[in-house]
């Protein structure tokens, strides 16, 4: 069975590694996949939207996330079971919220912070290597997920709530959820939310940032304008964002996470 891992880790230090020798100590015939490593460093949205938006195109079996600034506290190590059964296993701090919501919602849940799986002695910094990767590898290798830990109310477990797009007028105020290391920036708005906005393909988009200006065109895909101009479009995952052809639009237009953006026809 799969287990997939995402974390903060970077590649740099031997966490990663690590956390590949205890699945394989405890499950050999694991079939491991490194969805990503470079989420930055504390951002659980982030990390929560990669998987949210990763997780269809992945076989079913075991995904495990760790981005995991409280490790250590009394926050929950969790492992739960989508309605479509899929198995998430990372903190309870609304890091697999977004994956459970994307995969119909969870039908059961349990507390592995005291799992029997986990390593011992478990170190209060690195969960992932003690708790998370070894729960996850029994699992992948046939346990119960019942036995894991002690059962969980689903709806105990903490959610992570995005922005919502609204309207001001004739402008369409939406929010950055993430950029890439493209200089790309994905926007909490969907296909739907452009009904009735008067932006259509092909149109020219106002795009107002902390105060500023910007011309752009609402295109289908990065070569439908020229070298350094800015388009808006409807990227992998469905969801409408602001790049540069050929440039950075996060560092040009100052697109940090929570920035809004107003989208207007032109």
């Amino acid at each position: 069975m799969i287990v997939s891992l995402l974390t903060d880790y970077g590649r740099d230090d031997d966490f990663v590694g690590v956390c590949h020798g205890v699945i394989r100590s405890i499950h050999p015939e694991a079939a491991i996949v490194d969805l990503t490593h470079g989420i930055p460093r504390y951002a659980v949205r982030h990390g929560a939207l990669v998987m949210r938006n990763a997780l269809p195109y992945l076989p079913a079996g075991v995904h495990v996330a760790v981005v995991d600034p409280q490790v250590g506290t009394e926050r929950r190590a969790v492992a739960l079971e989508t309605a479509d059964g899929r198995i998430l296993v990372g903190p309870d701090n609304g890091l697999l919220s977004l994956a459970w919501e994307r995969c119909a919602g969870v039908a059961l849940a349990v507390d592995v912070t005291r799992s029997p799986h986990r390593l011992e002695p478990v170190s209060a910094t690195f969960h992932g290597r003690d708790v998370f990767a070894p729960v996850a590898a029994h699992l992948a290798a046939g346990a119960a997920l019942a036995d894991a830990g002690d059962p969980l109310d689903p709806d105990t477990l903490e959610r992570l709530d995005l922005p919502v797009p609204r309207e001001e007028g004739d402008t369409l105020v939406a929010h950055v959820l993430v950029t890439d290391r493209f200089g790309n920036a994905s926007l909490n708005v969907a296909h739907e939310h452009l009904a009735g906005s008067g932006i259509t393909l092909g149109s020219g988009v106002e795009m107002e940032v902390a105060g500023e200006r910007y011309l752009g065109t609402y295109a289908q895909t990065f070569a439908d304008v020229a070298a350094g101009e800015l388009l808006v479009y409807e990227d992998a995952y469905r969801t409408l964002a602001v790049a540069i052809n050929r440039g950075d639009a996060a560092t040009a237009l100052r697109l940090e996470p929570d920035a809004e953006v107003g989208l207007r026809p032109r």
